[in-house]
This record gives structure tokens, sequence and C-alpha cells, in this order.
């Protein structure tokens, strides 16, 4: 699924991390990731890796547990692991996933590990405080004085959890209450801070405290509903340290200064009415720093990709932490064992070590240097089986398609069974732009490995380049079997075409936004079929689909009820389900509706003409898709025609580019597809790249011009100017034989200048 995540930060963001040597690890819930902050020479890096829900973060001495949607995860540091995470040689701390403890979904809030190192953790689900245990799920350690038994109805939203002097002693709840969500009849105003201890209420009447944290001898605390980092001394009222621009959760703290964690808190959910979403409009996303004894900001860190809400922040004492996934292969190889084993190990394989030196090349992209070191081991064993192998997907993905085939070809003379090498050779013959030798190798290596994932996916997306959509979509479901996606669980089967006018359908998002976009027509049509139509999908995308006819409810990943819905289908796999052919893609002039909800500037101009000149960088061909600002300024240079930046996240160059021609940056107003769309449809014309915003500039009507790499996405098949999928997109196409960008951007001139003239 792709997915854009990235920041920007003040100058003191980097200067304080440089100075205390230390790493920011953060948890968002709604982005499903942990983020780890460090500084790299002279600016900042953020690696984000993907996690299931995790909210909760404890910290040790070489240790951290998350707590995420059904588990707790704990982390140990091998630090001797960190030259293989492929993150550069900085890495000082390299965080495994050790064991994983499953507790059930029990909303795991805050955690803490106490002074006899044992996890103390807020089941907010049941109303208390409790620890692992290795017999039970858990076992309940403390509960509010009001709540009369336990269930999982999360009566009071307990959330907050502080330790002093080693023992858990203050929590935070949202309302005093002891019935099912009665904490949600008085979120203004209903939350308290409590001393476990005594039960004493600490304070009370506040908006949605959350993140207490004992520190300097004083109780700081967050009110969330306003914004605002606040302070108590027990026994005394609380007392404001600071007003921040969103909702902040999690906390942490460098010397005089703390860390803060903020989220864009919609209007529309679960908080709306709160006092912050009247004090402030424009909300951020991000880690603010305060200085304590001043109570002033002083620096920060905005995301301005995909991470709307954070749960915690916590400083990790490293100054280039890297974390890894529970997916890594580096876990196959990485030991941590006791020096009395380490003192008996046998002598180290030499081809071996030259293998994972290539491997680790490979993985950093550095594949000069991979090309190389396979071709050594080669020279050394001419039948070494894996690195004939790993060097033929290492020119793959080189892009030397040429040499890859000439090796690949060779491997398979000589390993006739692999399938993997048959679908790598089938990769380099489509960049190639030969399909049927692609095709042709897919399916040798489908029938070598019937079960292989990877090439049915491959073959599927070749099939649907060729129009020939019946056996492309059947292929391009294989997708759920790669490790890249991750299949939707729950209970209910999915649907596959049957009657189901009397079910509830979910259909959830996959994939990338202009995906949404393009996939989104086949809501109103499937909608006819079921008795109620439920869509899940990205917070910023959701205010489109709740306009989309037939929609009874447009929600963002989160809990659902198990009874809420009978089957589900991803939204990409409708087409399939539906008998969607190119004699019958639904392709009406205008199928997106802006909600009036989405208030934007109104542009001005004779002819306006929006640009976007680059995708996300996560995305694996983005370096063929995107092209440089800099290709774009002849355009700019055309009179009569009003341009408008339609690019986020901007580059300090690129803001200074757009500012040389005049061409308006709308990124301030850019965040929330609803934003983008009201934007766009005061255009008269997109140029764009292949993003979404080209998806959504066709699915609102508007002349669209794409373009085009020499071996596009399969949605724009194999030649031709127009779209089955969009009347008014035009396609501008690197030439298969001398694929450049300056060729296709004179004609995109050529035809601008005479669209101008008309």
């Amino acid at each position: 699924m792709s997915k854009n995540f990235s920041s920007k930060s003040t100058d003191s963001f980097l200067e304080l991390l440089n100075l205390a040597k230390c790493s920011v690890l953060i948890s968002t819930y709604q982005a499903g990731q942990l983020v780890v902050v460090r500084p790299q020479n002279l600016g900042i890096n953020t690696h984000f890796m993907g996690f299931n829900r995790p909210m909760g973060i404890a910290l040790k001495n070489n240790e951290f547990a998350v707590g995420g949607q059904s588990s707790i995860t704990v982390f140990r540091n091998l630090s001797a692991a960190g030259p293989s995470t492929g993150q550069g040689e900085s890495v000082d701390a390299c965080y495994m996933p050790r064991r994983k403890i499953f507790t059930g979904e029990i909303d795991v809030h805050e955690m803490g590990y106490d002074n006899q190192d044992e996890l103390w953790f807020v089941n907010t689900k049941m109303s208390c405080l409790a620890k692992l245990d290795d017999e039970y799920s858990f076992v309940p350690q403390w509960r509010p004085s009001f709540i009369s038994s336990y269930d999982l109805t999360d009566r009071c939203h307990l959330n907050g959890l502080a330790f002093r002097d080693g023992k858990p002693k203050y929590v935070s709840l949202l309302g005093a209450y002891d019935t099912a969500g009665g904490w949600r009849k008085n979120k203004v105003s209903g939350g308290q801070i409590i001393d476990i201890d005594n039960n004493n209420v600490l304070a009370e009447g506040l908006c949605m405290p959350h993140s207490p944290r004992w520190y300097r001898n004083k109780l700081y605390f967050l009110s969330s509903g306003t914004g605002q980092l606040m302070s108590l001394i027990p026994g005394q009222a609380p007392e404001v340290v600071c007003q921040l621009p969103g909702f902040v959760r999690g906390m942490d703290f460098i010397d005089r200064y703390a860390l803060i964690g903020l989220s864009q808190i919609r209007e529309s959910s679960t908080f709306a009415g709160l006092p912050l979403t009247k004090r402030v409009e424009k909300r951020e996303s991000g880690v603010w720093i305060v200085d304590l004894e001043t109570g002033s900001i002083v620096g920060f860190l905005i995301f301005t990709g995909n991470v709307q809400e954070v749960f915690e922040v916590k400083i990790l004492p490293h100054q280039f932490a890297s974390i890894i996934d529970e997916n890594n292969m580096i876990l196959n190889n990485s030991y941590e064992l006791p020096t009395s084993v380490l003192n008996n190990l046998a002598p180290i394989d030499p081809t071996q070590v030259a293998m994972e030196k290539a491997t680790q090349f490979h993985m950093d992209t550095k594949f000069n240097e991979a090309i190389a070191s396979y071709k050594e081991i080669i020279n050394q064993d001419k039948n070494h089986r894996q690195a004939n192998h790993q060097l033929g997907i290492c020119l793959v993905d080189a892009g030397q398609w040429q040499h890859a085939i000439e090796h690949l070809s060779q491997v398979i003379i000589q390993q006739p069974d692999n399938a993997e090498a048959m679908n790598s050779l089938g990769l380099a013959y489509s960049e190639l732009g030969n399909l049927d030798q692609a095709i042709n190798w897919f399916k040798k290596s489908i029938n070598t490995d019937n079960q292989f994932a990877l090439a049915h996916f491959n073959l599927g997306m070749l099939l649907l380049k060729k129009g020939e959509y019946k056996q492309g979509w059947e292929g391009y479901d294989w997708r759920w079997q790669t490790p890249t996606f991750v299949k939707f669980q729950c209970n209910q089967p999915q649907w596959q075409g049957e009657d189901i006018s009397d079910k509830c359908l979910l259909v959830h998002s996959e994939q990338g936004f202009g995906d949404h976009i393009q996939f989104m027509r086949f809501l109103p049509i499937v909608a006819q079929l079921c008795k109620e139509l439920i869509y899940v999908g990205p917070e910023n995308m959701a205010p489109l689909v709740a306009e989309v006819s037939g929609v009874s409810e447009s929600r963002v990943p989160g809990q659902i009820a198990d009874d809420r819905f009978d089957v589900w289908c991803p939204l990409m796999s409708l087409p399939r389900w539906l008998g969607i052919d190119l004699s019958n893609i639904p392709a009406p002039k205008r199928y997106l509706k802006i909600p009036p909800s989405a208030v934007v500037s109104q542009l001005t101009g004779q002819l306006k003409v929006g640009v976007s000149w680059s995708g996300s960088s996560s995305f694996k061909n983005d370096n063929t898709r995107s092209i440089p600002l800099e290709l774009l300024t002849s355009l700019f240079e055309i009179d009569g025609i009003s341009f408008f930046s339609l690019q986020m996240p901007l580059s300090k160059s690129d803001r200074e580019l757009l500012n040389q021609y005049n061409v308006q940056n709308l990124e301030p107003e850019l965040p929330g597809y609803a934003r983008t769309a009201a934007l766009v449809d005061q255009l008269d014309l997109v140029i764009t790249v292949d993003t979404a915003i080209g998806h959504v500039a066709a699915a609102l009507g508007k002349k669209t011009w794409t373009l085009l790499s020499a071996n596009p996405d399969w949605r724009w098949h194999e030649t031709g100017k127009t779209s089955p999928w969009y009347p008014s997109i035009t396609l501008y196409r690197q030439s298969k034989v001398n694929p450049n960008w300056p060729d296709v951007i004179n004609v995109v001139k050529k035809d601008l200048m005479q669209f101008n003239d008309n």
C-alpha cells in the first residue's frame, strides 16, 4: 500500500537531538507506524516502520515494549546488527522484536516499567491498570474506586500512567463514570488526574487529560482538548505552562525541555466540540519542543505526509537508533548468545561473508558495488547458485535489463527449477516493452511453481496492461499472497460476486491515493447490489467517499464491531466480481463531489493551470514517473497563463523556483483530498505526472494532461493518447525508442500554447 510519510523541522529540533545525542521514538496508531526521528549530518532523518495500531511505549535499559491492537511486542537492542540494517554507518542501536505477548483487544494505552522491571500498562477497555503474566493474558492490578466491575466497555477511558520513584503513581482518565462509554457524556470537562495509592483526585474538571509525567518534582500532564501543557504540585491547582496548536498526547523530556506529540483531531470525529477546535483552525501533527522554564515553544517537527495523529513520544538514548520489524530478513541471521557460546563458534565461511556483504550493498541500492561483489563470488565458484540468482535480480533492480536477460537465461539453464529467476526474467522483458516475452516467462514461472504468488500478480498486471481484463483481474488478486500486501483480517467471508442483496458489505481501501480515486467509481454500482455499504479508508480521503452515492458510512481504519457487516471486499477487487472489462468500464465525465466543508481560497487568473511533477518517493518506480521541477519552467514562460503548484511536500529549492516564475504555491491548502479537489475544481487544466492529482482532476471532469514514462503503470495500457477510464484525460508518453522527459515537455509546451490561444 503506497503511503506518503515525510516531515520537516526547525533547526532547533536538530540542535537539541545533537546536544542530547538521542533519537525520538513516536507511535501513531492512525498511520500504523513506529517512527524514529534521528539527527543525520545537517538534517533530520525520519525512519518509519509499519506496526499494527501502535500506542503505548515503555522503555528500560536496552529494551522497549510497544502496545498494539491485540498484543504487546518487546524490542531489544542488538547493536552489533546495526551495520546490517541498510540504514547507513551511523546506526548505534538496532532494536529487534524479541517476544510478543497476546493480550486480546483491550486497547492498551500508556505503559511503563517499574523499579522491578515489571511492565505495567493501561487496559483502557477494562478501565484498569494491568501487568503481564506468564499464565494469563494479563492480570489487573488497580482500578478507579468508582468502577464497580470489569468489562470491555471503556467506562471512563483510563489512558495515562505516570511513575514516581520507580512505581506507578498517577493516572489520567476522561470521565468518572461506571457505565459503558460513560466518559463520552462530558468529554469537555469530565477529566481527572488520580493518585492510585489513595484514590485521591488531584485535579478534575479537565478537558481530556493525557500523558501524566512526574518530572523535576512536578506532575506535568497534557490537556488534550484545549491543546495545553499543564503542571501541578499535589495539593495545588494545575497551571498552564504552554498553549500548543494541536491535540496534545505523548510526552517526554530532555533536560529543561518537554517534547510533546500533536495530532490533527477532526471536527467531525469523536472529539468534535472541544475548545481546541474553536481556538485553533489549522491543527498540526508532529512533535513540539517546549521550554519548561519559560513556557515558550522553541522548536518543532511537523509530519507533512499521512501521519495525522501521534499517541506517544519517547526519548531513545542513542544518536541514530534503528528498529526492525518482525518480517525483516535480518532476523534470520541475527543472534544474541551467551559469551560461552560465542567463544566456541566455528570459523565463519568467507564465501558466506562475501554473500552477506554483496546482499547488503544490494539492500542499500548500491547496485554497482553489489554487482561487482556477486561477480567476484561467481569468479571463485561459477556454479554458486545463490550468487548467480542474486546477480540476476540485482541487474533487474539496477535497470540493466539486457544484461539481466543474458545472465538470467544462463541461470535458468543451470537451474531449470528456479521460478524466481523466471519471474525476474519476465520483469526484465516487461521493462524493455516486450510484453509477449514477459508474459511467456511469468507463465513458465507459474508452471514451475503454481503457488508462486508474485509471478501470478505480475502476469495479472501485464494482462491488464494489454486490456485483457478478465484474466488480468484474476492474476491481480494474487497480490494478497505476496509479502508486501497485508490482507484484511476479520471473521466474515470475502465477497466474491455472490448475491448480497440482504447483506451489509464493507469495502476497504488499498494501495495509493490515485487508486482510491480511480476505483471509487465502482462504489455506487456495488451499493445497488447490497443492503448497506460501509467504506473504510484513510482519513484524508474519507470526506470525499462520504459524498459517493450509496455509501452509508465512510470510516477511517480502526475497530469495527464484528456484527456491523456481513461480507467484505478490497476496493481494487470490485471490478473482478462486477465483471468489468474494456467494454463496460463506468467512465462518467465527473464522479467526484466536493463536500461543503471543503472551504478553500478562490483562485484567479485568465487561464488557470495546475502542475504536479512528483509522486511519493516511497513508490518503487518513482524515479521513472517523477520529473525535476526545472524541466517544467519552460511552460511557466508562456504569457497569459496563471500557474498553480499542486505539489506537496515541497523542498526549499522548489519553493524558490516557483517564486522565481510567479507560480502560486497551494501547498498550505492541499492537506486532505476534499480540499485538494476543491482547489483543482477551479482550474481550467491540470498538467501532472502519474500521481493522485491526475486522478482527482480527471474524476472531476477537468481537462487533464498526464505525462507518462516509457513503461507506465498497467492502467494506461501500452499505447494511445486517451484512456477508457477518464474521458477528459490526454496522455503524453515517453518514446520507447528514446525515452526522455524534455521531448515530452516540448510537445506539452506546443499544445499548451495552442490551448492558450484558443
